[in-house]
């Protein structure tokens, strides 16, 4: 039975964090703007951008130690740091605008000033983390970043980490007092909350089906009402699909030549979560390690204060593993089901390349809780058992393409914004840095799918992001008068996260 027909602007698939960020920007530089999201959860945010599936780093390669890479001569490669940074700036920068115009209200609710480290042992290791220091700390975005081989020094910038641990191995840290944690999981409900009162529709217990496009150009998306098991057809001028790992299977109903070649590659995980206050409270920051050899860059292990529903908690993770999910609600059929005749070759010579990968994969899985408290026990030397509790992280998919630089079925480690050429449709795939890139990768989405309106947004997208158009690295007063205004406004002080 078809309950429904409509026709809007803007479908969105998904109610996560980046359908909520886009949305809120296509309201804000074009008001009248019809928008219509579908959610096959029954509330926002509880796939990745859910503050118990990710790590809310609000990455910003302070502390993450692989993006920043080591080449064959042993020379660092800080671009992708620098460029990540930027990009949190950005996202920075919009969060600013809206609590300033009253759209959102009590930014601490989704977003804290914390610490963020890294943390190496080892001489090469420790080396590795002083040319990085040396690189970064010159640039305006990272110029706060300290560097110490002091255990003394560690010592007050970690106490719980360094209590009772033996140095018989040099150890060094940076460290940036102006980090961040965030609550993608509140943020995301907020600017839903916002979008409804701007009159979107966002529809939850509504699960995409098809999508296909019509001849006048328009998408025909084909939902199934969750609710009462009707079918409903709508279309739309443009289509965003930012259904976190269900983004790969939409894409590639669409047909179009962009999701030819693509695929996906699961990684599931495991986080510990402290149960005992009096452990949380003595440690104050994101304390990023290196991750293990032939370990994917989203397990690098880290030890994170985070706030959730008001409260300070502890984390410690992540513990990598598989699952052919492509979410935690998802199906063990979704991998099989994502490979097609167009990319059944680059997914088979990913199989191939990354063996290893696998191996490693498999391993951690069968890890039990006294060999991961083993692994936290490199960070808290001190850690007992019955302190810490085990809880499943986000189903994250990486992107399986074939690329010049890396050949037939090459794994991506990060984020993808997919376009069609004429910009009716597009999907976000992969995984870190993610939500915290997200107003840059919208930006771009903008730009791409909406040539014929964005000049005329330009005032508006000035307004909401005073660097637009610019560099800040290359603005370094600009640079610092944004920073500024986002501390006042998203009330980023460290006598508040300590008050917490």
């Amino acid at each position: 039975m078809v309950k429904k027909q409509t026709n809007t602007d803007v479908i969105m698939i998904g109610a996560g964090i980046m359908s909520a960020t886009l949305g809120t920007m296509l309201k804000e530089v074009d008001s009248e703007m019809d928008i219509t999201i579908f959610e096959k959860l029954g509330e926002p945010g509880e796939e990745s951008s859910n503050e118990w599936n990710n790590a809310g780093t609000g990455h910003s390669a302070l502390c993450e130690l692989n993006y920043t890479t080591e080449k064959a001569d042993g020379s660092l490669d800080i671009t992708k740091a620098v460029q990540i940074n930027e990009d949190f700036q950005v996202t920075k920068q919009f969060w600013s605008y809206l609590v300033e115009k009253g759209l959102i209200e009590d930014p601490e609710e989704f977003i804290m000033p914390l610490p963020h480290i890294s943390l190496v042992h080892g001489k090469e290791n420790v080396e590795f983390l002083k040319k990085r220091h040396e690189l970064l700390s010159v640039n305006p975005l990272f110029e706060e970043m300290e560097y110490s081989e002091d255990p003394k020094k560690l010592a007050e910038w970690m106490p719980l980490i360094m209590r009772g641990r033996e140095n018989n191995e040099p150890i060094a840290g940076t460290k940036v007092d102006d980090g961040t944690d965030v609550n993608f999981g509140a943020l995301t409900r907020k600017l839903l909350d916002h979008l409804e009162k701007e009159n979107a529709s966002v529809n939850y217990l509504s699960t995409v089906e098809d999508i296909k496009k019509l001849a006048d150009g328009r998408w025909e998306v084909k939902v199934r009402n969750l609710a009462d098991n009707t079918l409903e057809f709508h279309t739309a001028k443009f289509v965003f699909i930012g259904a976190g790992g269900a983004a790969l299977p939409l894409l590639q109903k669409t047909g179009i030549p962009e999701s030819k070649q693509l695929g996906g590659f699961p990684v599931s995980g495991v986080f510990f979560v402290c149960n005992n206050p009096e452990v949380a409270k003595d440690h104050l920051a994101k304390v990023y390690g290196k991750a293990a050899v032939g370990a994917p860059p989203m397990s690098v292990p880290h030890l994170d204060t985070r706030y959730i529903n008001g409260k300070q908690t502890l984390m410690f993770g992540p513990f990598a593993g598989f699952s052919p999910k492509f979410l935690k609600t998802g199906s063990n059929m979704d991998l099989i089901g994502s490979v097609k005749p167009n990319n059944v070759f680059t997914m088979l010579s990913a199989g191939a390349k990354n063996l290893s990968l696998t191996k490693y994969l498999i391993s951690q899985l069968m890890l039990s809780k006294e060999q991961r408290m083993e692994e936290l026990r490199e960070f808290i030397p001190t850690a007992k058992i019955e302190d810490w509790d085990s809880v499943t992280a986000g189903q994250r998919v990486q992107v399986i393409k074939d690329t010049e630089a890396g050949g037939k079925g090459t794994l991506q480690f990060g984020t993808e914004l997919v376009k069609s050429e004429d910009g009716s449709i597009a999907a976000l795939l992969g995984a870190s840095p993610g939500a915290s890139t997200a107003v840059e990768v919208m930006i771009d989405l903008m730009t791409h799918c909406f040539p014929d309106q964005i000049k005329d947004w330009e005032p508006k997208l000035e307004e909401m992001i005073p660097s637009y158009g610019k560099k800040l690295v290359e603005n370094p007063e600009l640079l610092h008068e944004v920073q500024n205004k986002a501390k006042e406004l998203l009330k980023l002080d460290e006598e508040l996260a300590e008050s917490k």
